[in-house]
């Protein structure tokens, strides 16, 4: 696919290039005007106008603080010489919305801010921006609008929650989610349900294993977009006020050197990213969000490329959901950066990518102590907790596009099962709690695609109940929608062609034997083709669930998720 750049991007060396044909001449007063309303003083108009995107809200504890970040980030916009606007986009919270209808607008929310941060960036003629995340979607939004955009930018993640305790024992949101299992099995009482609830979010920052924020800011800061370990801070900390304010130079530096985000978004930049995520145990959600960010860029990656590098990249990270760990304590060992100086030095990552600190990965990182010599956060390379990737790619008669299964070794890797069907997650939830699903099911969650749920919803509320069930290791899941980075257990999402486009996933039923082996990388339906056949020919289409609104424009427009899930593909034709 051929590189483009957006129509008004300038190729000169002037800093104002943009923002100059919004504010300067005499025929521009009435522009000026408005600004001098909300705190311009003339001098100010001389400067580069860089956009703060703020995607604070009271929302979620993941985003609660950002609105202090973003005035970090204008600080050392202003110190720097340029004049920073704070602006807001949207933000929601999965975990609150999780298991209901609201669910469905979590995926339409990734297009909604790349969407908002594009229109405030190229209506108001900033000359770059600083883009801070702290919840899911906010991060991939915000490299997307970057991508699209392609003006001088920095994203700056929120940063990561501190663990609560329960006991002794660590908890997060995912303890929550799995507790309300243990307490439909009758292992915990109501009381203990109600105190792990209120003590498992302390404060603000995004959900502490290694679930989709913390996995796509790492994929982020690999990518080269973010300054070295954005991704590892705390939300609350000096680290993170620091990073904020060195973004807003960061910007200044990339404009007077002329560096764009797709200078730095290379084919090598997403292999990057992809070694990093595999290496941390990340989630399954960064699959579909390098696919539509590498698609923003016009880069071109495939489901294969993570097959590819996912065989020699081991699971080196003993992080949560699968393994003991949060992300606060890697931040404590040091972060993501001598992780990645190490998979450079061994050859999994590239180090001569560009990045946003005008230097190299490996010019970022060259310098970083390695992991102190007493912990297990981090294993050594010949010591890995998978010697291959955890997200494994699955293809077969149910799958003929694709799937996604996690896989970190502690599931098996394989399983062979009756179906027992849903077609959506609220009935497949109730059924679990209420014990109908048993040892030897493969539980299928269907018409919950991108274009049949509309929206893709992640399937943590019923992965968690089967742990909490105790059925982690007794049965498998399958669905065309997605899972949250904290869902663990031998699951398989992300299934295409979806139920409502017509895929197999649309015809299995009750008692269907169904095989998936993540070694031969197929998911199967262990029916005669001719049965299949008729089967398919037999389905009809069910009628969308929306009709009006942003999720039926969302449906009417969405890709598979084969493709990222994207609502911009095609639009030229």
């Amino acid at each position: 696919m051929k590189r483009t750049s957006p129509p008004d991007a300038c190729a000169s060396c002037d800093l104002r290039c943009n923002s100059a044909r919004v504010i300067d001449g005499p025929e521009r007063a009435a522009s000026r005007a408005m600004l001098h309303a909300v705190g311009f003083r003339d001098s100010d108009f001389k400067k580069p106008q860089i956009g703060v995107a703020s995607t604070w809200s009271m929302v979620t504890p993941c985003n609660m603080h950002i609105d202090k970040l973003a005035r970090y980030a204008a600080q050392g916009v202003d110190a720097s010489g340029g004049k920073a606007v704070i602006f807001g986009t949207i933000t929601v919270s999965d975990g609150i919305s999780m298991g209901t209808e609201g669910m469905k607008y979590s995926l339409v929310s990734r297009e909604v801010i790349a969407d908002s941060i594009e229109a405030v960036v190229g209506c108001e003629g900033f000359d770059g921006f600083v883009a801070i995340g702290g919840c899911d979607k906010n991060m991939p939004g915000c490299v997307i609008a970057m991508a699209r955009l392609n003006r001088p930018s920095v994203f700056v993640y929120g940063g990561t929650i501190l663990p609560g305790t329960h006991k002794g024992r660590k908890v997060d949101i995912v303890s929550v989610f799995e507790a309300v299992g243990a307490h439909a099995r009758g292992d915990i009482s109501d009381k203990e349900l109600k105190e792990i609830e209120k003590c498992a979010i302390p404060g603000p920052g995004s959900c502490g294993g290694m679930y989709t924020a913390n996995t796509m800011a790492s994929a982020i800061e690999a990518l080269g977009l973010s300054l070295p370990n954005s991704s590892a801070q705390a939300a609350v900390s000096a680290a993170k006020r620091e990073d904020c304010r060195a973004a807003g130079r960061a910007v200044l530096n990339l404009l007077k050197r002329g560096i764009r985000p797709r200078d730095i978004l290379t084919r090598e930049a997403f292999e990057n990213a992809i070694a990093l995520v595999m290496a941390l145990g990340g989630s399954t959600n960064a699959v579909l969000h390098l696919l539509a960010m590498a698609h923003a860029a016009e880069v071109k990656l495939t489901l294969d490329d993570f097959t590819r590098i996912g065989r020699k990249t081991p699971v080196l990270a003993d992080l949560k959901p699968s393994g003991k760990y949060v992300m606060a304590e890697l931040v404590k060992i040091g972060g993501t950066v001598p992780l990645m100086k190490t998979l450079i030095a061994e050859g999994l990552m590239h180090g001569n990518c560009l990045t946003v600190t005008g230097k190299t990965l490996w010019e970022n990182v060259r310098k970083a102590k390695p992991y102190p010599a007493k912990q297990d956060v981090v294993r050594p390379l010949s010591n890995p907790i998978k010697k291959d990737g955890h997200l494994v790619i699955l293809r077969g008669n149910l799958a003929p596009e694709g799937a996604v299964a996690k896989i970190s070794g502690k599931e098996g890797l394989s399983f062979s099962g009756r179906a027992i069907v849903f077609d959506s997650e609220e009935t497949a939830l109730r059924a679990i709690l209420d014990g109908r699903v048993k040892a030897g099911h493969v539980i299928v969650i269907r018409y919950e695609g991108p274009r049949g749920g509309p929206g893709m919803r992640e399937m943590l509320s019923p992965t968690s109940a089967v742990m909490g069930k105790g059925l982690g290791k007794s049965v498998a899941l399958i669905t065309d929608g997605r899972f949250s980075g904290g869902s663990h257990g031998f699951v398989v999402g992300h299934i295409t062609p979806e139920a409502y486009v017509g895929g197999p996933i649309a015809i299995v039923r009750n008692g269907d034997p169904i095989t998936i082996n993540t070694e031969k990388r197929i998911v199967q339906l262990d029916l005669p083709d001719a049965e299949i056949k008729s089967r398919l020919d037999a389905w009809k289409k069910p009628k969308p669930r929306y009709t009006r609104g942003v999720l039926a424009k969302y449906a009417a427009h969405v890709t598979s998720a084969s493709l990222g899930a994207v609502t911009d593909a095609g639009l030229d034709s």
